[in-house]
Parts: structure tokens; C-alpha cells; sequence
């Protein structure tokens, strides 16, 4: 009953980020990229807030070095990774289904990031070359035109690549924190200050409330963004992070581009491209090639247990 009930969660939240990657595409059709993003942690920071005034003794963070875990949440996971994706996906080029497939290039950044700032980590060869390998099926999903790089979505492509970058770079900055907070204090303050960071920024481009158009679609894909995919979804996440640990849970991003690209195809009619197909399975064989230790340690434990 257990593996079932991970199971079953599991599935949810892959569908449950893999179809964000579709409301936010919905989305954009409302909302300047920026500001949009914004609104999702203003509603969002509130619902985790609410969560952690609930599930924890001290729902506020205390002293130096727990805001400093919040900031870095705040500028790198929220802010920063969220800005340069929904600016990507404002791109017609970027489907929901090429996003959540450079997206999924996160858990192999995060490893390389880990062993180049965590003193006990080490990036080997095979290591490398799974990294060179993982960075080749984002090359093949950007589909560069030598004559017009800056054509054909290449730009927009990368800024999604900078987005997973920054959640990556975000993650392990967490990681070597020695803060203890709890998790759901330090994202639903992440969140909130993310938010307000989100404001500003989409001040300084120029980005008005004005601009948005306020209707029932675009209430829709705000509400699912914010209650399902942040709210609901980082609670599965939290819970599913306790029982399976961090190397199964990683594998949802490997699992989210298929509900992106679903629903992306019966909601917005989105086509599915070769290339696509291509650059998620170049980086599955990286992340295979990264994690090759912990996966085989996974399997092992998996096979004793069974």
C-alpha cells in the first residue's frame, strides 16, 4: 500500500509540473511574462505561509544565517529561475513540452554545481562527459540556425537553460547552508520575497498591471499555477522527499515532460517535434551518466527491499 500511495503521489506531481509548463503558456497570453510570475508566489508565498504557520512550531526564520538560506531561495529559486522561464516560454518557439525538457537538465547541474562548491564532492570523467552529454540535448532542443542565432526561438531556449541553471545553482547554495530551518518555513518566506524581488524586476522592464487582462482563462492558469503546481505540488514534494529520498524524486523531472507535452497537445494544440524527443533522451542519458552511483545504489536498495 505504501509504494502504491508514493507511486500514485508521484505520478501527481509529475503531472502536476509537467502541466505548469502549460498554464504558464496559457497564461502569457494575459500577462506581461515577468509580472505574471510574480503574481503565482504572491498567492503561492501566502498558501505556504499558511502551511507553515500549521505544520511548524516557528513559522518565521530566526537569526543570520536562516535568512540568508531564504535569500539565496528567494533571488536564485524563485526569482531568478521563474523570471527567465516565463520570459522563455513567451516565445512561440518554446513549447510546454521544450521547457519542461530543458528544465529537466536541473538535476544534472545541480550535481555539477554540488561537486564544484561542496568540499566533498568530486566531478569524475564519466561524470563530465555525462554533464557534456546532458548540455548536447539542450544544444539539440535550442536547434541553432548557424546563419540567424538569434532566430528561430534559439534566444528563448537559452533563457530557459539560464532558468534551470539558477534553480540548480539556487539548490545547492541551500544545500551547504547550515541553517536549520524547516522546509516549509524557508520556502513560503523564499516565496514571498521571491515575489516582491519578481515585482521589482518586472518594474524595471516596464511591465504593468495595466497590461494584464483579467479574465477567466487567465484567473484559471494563475489559480492552478499558484494552489496546485506551488502550493499542493511542494507539499507532495516535501513529503515525497522524506520517503523515497532526493535521487527518486529527482527522476520527476524526467517524468513531467510527458504530462507537458500531453496536455500542451489536447490544451493548446502544441506539436511534438523530433527535436524534442531527442534533446529529453541525450539528457536522460547524461543524468544516467552523472548519477550513475546513486542510481545503481537506488536499484540495489530497491531490489533488497523488494
Amino acid at each position: 500500500m505504501s509504494r502504491l500511495r508514493n507511486l500514485s503521489l508521484f505520478l501527481v506531481l509529475a503531472a502536476a509540473w509537467g502541466s505548469a509548463f502549460v498554464a504558464i503558456n496559457a497564461g502569457l497570453a494575459y500577462f506581461p511574462p515577468v509580472l505574471f510570475a510574480a503574481f503565482r508566489f504572491d498567492v503561492a508565498g501566502v498558501v505556504m505561509l499558511a502551511y507553515a504557520a500549521y505544520a511548524v512550531d516557528d513559522p518565521v526564520p530566526r537569526g543570520r544565517d536562516q535568512w540568508l538560506e531564504v535569500v539565496s531561495g528567494a533571488v536564485f529559486i524563485i526569482a531568478a529561475y521563474h523570471a527567465f522561464l516565463f520570459v522563455g516560454e513567451s516565445d512561440p518557439a518554446v513549447t510546454s513540452a521544450v521547457a519542461a525538457v530543458i528544465v529537466s537538465l536541473s538535476p544534472v547541474l545541480t550535481t555539477v554545481f554540488a561537486r564544484a562548491l561542496l568540499p566533498a564532492e568530486r566531478l569524475t570523467a564519466v561524470g563530465a562527459l555525462g554533464l557534456g552529454i546532458g548540455l548536447a540535448g539542450a544544444v539539440v532542443l535550442a536547434n541553432p540556425d548557424p546563419a540567424n542565432l538569434t532566430g528561430g526561438g534559439t534566444v528563448a531556449k537559452l533563457l530557459v537553460l539560464l532558468a534551470a541553471t539558477s534553480f540548480a545553482l539556487g539548490s545547492v547554495l541551500s544545500r551547504a547552508s547550515e541553517a536549520d530551518i524547516a522546509i516549509e518555513t524557508m520556502e513560503a518566506w523564499s516565496m514571498l520575497l521571491g515575489a516582491g524581488l519578481t515585482h521589482l524586476l518586472a518594474l524595471a522592464l516596464g511591465e504593468s498591471v495595466a497590461d494584464a487582462t483579467w479574465t477567466t482563462e487567465s484567473l484559471l492558469a494563475l489559480g492552478y499555477l499558484s494552489v496546485v503546481a506551488s502550493g499542493i505540488g511542494f507539499l507532495i514534494y516535501f513529503d515525497l522527499l522524506d520517503r523515497l529520498g532526493p535521487i527518486e524524486i529527482n527522476l520527476v523531472s524526467y517524468v513531467a515532460p510527458v504530462f507537458a507535452a500531453a496536455v500542451g497537445w489536447l490544451v493548446l494544440d502544441e506539436g511534438i517535434t523530433p527535436t524534442t524527443v531527442a534533446g529529453f533522451l541525450t539528457i536522460c542519458v547524461g543524468f544516467a551518466l552523472v548519477k550513475r552511483d546513486a542510481i545503481r545504489e537506488e536499484l540495489r536498495a530497491v531490489g533488497v527491499a523488494g
